[in-house]
């Protein structure tokens, strides 16, 4: 029987070549996408889960409320992991994290003229005994006791020694701006893993950081990343009502909350919204899980389409089966069984459609995934394609399994309305997800359009920055004074932020009227000379600092976020105090965008202070960019012997915070293409049958009379009432989910009307086009010939 049923599965996919070619192509396409999305889904469920520890991993976070608005920082308190480790019980251990992002990259040597760059992090004693990085060398307790203690990771160890086993014991000097330490390398660890969002290769003592900024001290201030881990049996909520009021006992009139959360969940889940988590990459993961399956399901509807819509060319069959004695279930194995083995070679071709893609999908969502053909994997591919067999076989396996076989062999048998009604309700289905789809691709990208163009309050394009770093370092005027000779530079200073992302706040700014209950936060920006005019800011009132004024070091700026929130009337030359130091405001800046436009602008205050600045920031003339770049590196490497010029287009930097959102849109265009293509199969199919089912009737009206656009327009107008009903489903659908997504940004792209237009055009024509050829290639079948069939 099972060879019987494989041989007239076999003729039928022989006897319908055409609706095979149809469904083949959708499942495997489907199919194909599916392994892809599920490839990337797991690699993202994957990141930050490798420590032993993760189910009692927290990062402490802040949350702070500020005229009824709650919002949420990751940095807090630089003593606060000491706090935890002696005065919380249930810590088991607690270390504070100066991330290695805010950081430019360090310089590493061994003494030589050598010198490597590396990214590192201060970190504090129990940092190897919080997270789970593996050490090569060394004890987790103990590599970091000493302040003077460096732990490299192997990549460096091998590039600074030659091997792990040299590096243990050796003097290493590490370079950061004017400053030059020596440190004993008391470890080694194997690096970070791939699914580590921490991605850094070599750390420092924190008692070096205090020492180098001793604001961190300080209660009042925040910038510092907290992570404890808590002992066996400890309670989240019970710790987190301990810790809760505690920067209160700590800080006067203070509304800042403390609260922990799991480390492990961060990256899925690490948005917030008035205080609380709103979700964050896992929008992502649900988003391209629910395409792939509805891409998936797109393709079984066309297989359920076309094997309904053939199922009168298979009623003999059914009819003969039944008489001769085959019962209801053994046709609905034999249909399956069908659909099935279809899914199965469509597997095959997907795997193919997999291999040749993967790379250009690796390229667009940065990661490096591979088709691993491990146990869990094959099973994975083994239920899906099962379950898509299933799934686009059950209906016509059931449909065709119920026929009369009198009523079949008399050739009495007709299409119900109701299954012309499914067939209807399913492509409606399809155009109706294509639609959302459309929609969804034009506003993403209206907004990425937005993010990319909108006024940030500076200009970015043709502004280039890098570390401040030995000699320039030591020498900063004499250094910024003669890079300005470079042909083609335009204007230099240096700042401690490169204007992109949150790094240092405090809360210790007073002045008269301040609320006591109502505290502020400020973005503090060091910065030197010059630099308003460089970054091509401008102010709203007053002046920005100048040499011309001797006393310009005891004066501040703030942004008009600041001036708002302080509730200052003409501040321009009144007096603030700044951590009990006297200040004059000597301007107000106007707003510009430091944080991504998913946050408002917050308050922000530049102070001169040259050698608290980081970055040297260069604007550079746009029409000979790589010479002028070139005529730079050549400068400085003559001015800073021993050291390589590194530099940062600011452009790209920004770009940098939106790769999440540029990935969307891309994958999104592809997949919406994916369930476009599919949907036109579908109907490409349909129309095939109908025409062909209709052909006589063409032929006499083409013999009395009917032209070729009558008839085209006859066909057609059928499935164009279908598409409209999918269009009038999908909008206010569409509507809903893209009011939902841009709720995300502060600053968001208006959404016209022309959007939904467009969309519904788009399908109109689409349809149109693969409807319109069968109906032409119909309309001019010569009738004569059709009469006689």
């Amino acid at each position: 029987m099972f060879k019987h049923n494989f041989i007239t599965i076999l003729r039928s996919f022989k006897r319908n070549r055409s609706s095979f070619i149809i469904n083949l192509i959708g499942l495997s396409t489907g199919l194909a996408c599916t392994l892809l999305i599920a490839l990337w889904v797991q690699d993202e469920f994957k990141v930050d889960q490798f420590h032993e520890n993760k189910d009692r991993l927290y990062q402490i976070l802040e949350r702070q409320t500020i005229a009824d608005e709650t919002s949420v920082s990751f940095t807090t308190v630089g003593m606060l992991a000491e706090t935890l480790h002696e005065d919380f019980p249930e810590v088991e251990y607690a270390t504070a994290v100066t991330h290695y992002s805010w950081f430019p990259k360090f310089g590493l040597s061994t003494g030589g003229d050598r010198l490597i760059k590396s990214t590192g992090q201060f970190v504090s004693e129990d940092f190897f005994n919080v997270f789970s990085y593996e050490l090569l060398k060394g004890s987790r307790s103990q590599v970091l006791k000493d302040r003077n203690a460096i732990v490299i990771s192997r990549s460096t160890a091998e590039k600074l020694f030659g091997s792990v086993e040299e590096a243990v014991g050796k003097t290493v000097q590490w370079h950061l701006a004017d400053l030059e330490r020596d440190a004993m390398v008391t470890g080694v660890f194997d690096g970070p893993p791939a699914h580590s969002t921490e991605q850094f290769d070599f750390v420092i003592s924190f008692e070096i950081w205090k020492e180098m900024s001793p604001a961190v001290l300080n209660w009042g201030n925040n910038g510092t990343h907290i992570y404890t881990s808590l002992k066996e049996g400890a309670s989240l909520d019970e710790f987190n009502n301990k810790i809760l009021t505690l920067l209160q006992s700590r800080v006067e009139n203070t509304n800042r909350e403390l609260f922990a959360t799991p480390f492990a969940e961060e990256y899925l889940y690490g948005k917030y919204e008035g205080g609380q988590r709103v979700g964050g990459r896992i929008e992502n993961v649900r988003l391209f899980s629910i395409i792939a399956i509805f891409i998936l399901l797109m393709a079984c509807v066309n297989f359920m389409n076309l094997s309904t819509a053939k199922a009168l060319r298979r009623a003999k069959e059914v009819g003969i089966k039944k008489a001769i004695g085959a019962d209801r279930s053994v046709l609905v194995r034999q249909y399956l069984g069908e659909s099935i083995l279809l899914a199965a070679i469509g597997l095959c071709f997907a795997l193919i459609i997999i291999t040749l893609i993967l790379p250009k999908f690796n390229e667009v969502t940065g990661k490096e995934l591979s088709m691993s053909m491990d146990g869990s994997t094959i099973l994975f591919m083994i239920l899906v394609t099962v379950l898509t067999g299933i799934l686009s076989g059950s209906y016509p396996a059931l449909y065709l399994s119920q026929f009369n076989p009198a009523v079949v062999l008399k050739g009495k048998l007709s299409n119900s309305k109701s299954e012309l009604l499914i067939r209807k309700g399913l492509v409606i289905f399809q155009f109706a997800l294509s639609v959302i789809l459309i929609v969804s691709v034009i506003i993403v990208y209206k907004q990425i359009d937005l993010l990319q163009n909108k006024d940030l309050g500076y200009k970015k394009d043709q502004l280039i920055y890098f570390e401040k770093e030995g000699q320039a370092s030591n020498s900063l005027e004499m250094f910024t004074t003669e890079l300005k000779k470079v042909p083609g530079v335009l204007d230099v200073s240096s700042t401690s932020n490169n204007i992109i992302g949150s790094y240092n706040k405090t809360s210790g700014v007073d002045w008269e009227g301040k609320d006591e209950n109502e505290p502020i936060e400020f973005e503090v920006v060091d910065v030197d000379y010059d630099f308003i005019e460089t970054m091509g800011m401008t102010m709203k009132e007053g002046r920005s600092f100048s040499r011309d004024y001797g006393a310009d070091k005891t004066k501040i700026i703030f942004n008009e976020a600041a001036i708002d929130a302080m509730s200052l009337d003409e501040p321009v030359s009144k007096h603030v105090s700044l951590w009990g130091e006297d200040r004059e405001i000597i301007g107000v800046v106007n707003n510009f965008h430091y944080e991504s436009f998913y946050k408002e602008v917050k308050p922000l205050l530049f102070k001169i202070d040259p050698d608290k600045t980081i970055f040297v920031m260069a604007r550079i003339r746009g029409d000979e960019t790589q010479k002028v770049i070139s005529d730079i590196r050549s400068f400085y490497e003559k001015f800073n012997p021993g050291y390589t010029f590194d530099y940062v287009s600011l452009n790209d930097k920004y770009q940098e915070q939106y790769a999440s959102e540029r990935q969307i849109g891309l994958l999104s265009t592809y997949f919406a293409s994916l369930a476009i293509i599919i949907s036109c199969l579908g109907l490409f199919g349909l129309a095939a049958f109908t025409t062909q089912s209709r052909i006589k009737e063409i032929g006499l009206r083409k013999i009395f009379g009917s032209s070729i656009p009558s008839i085209v327009v006859l066909l057609t107008k059928d499935f164009t009432k279908i598409v409209l009903i999918a269009i009038v489903i999908a909008i206010p659908i569409s509507y809903v989910l893209a009011t939902s997504w841009l709720q995300g940004f502060a600053y968001k792209t208006s959404v016209g009307v022309w959007v939904y237009v467009f969309a519904a055009l788009l399908a109109l024509i689409i349809s149109w086009v693969t409807v319109g050829y069968q109906a032409v290639k119909a309309a001019y079948i010569n009738p004569v010939k059709t009469s006689r069939e």
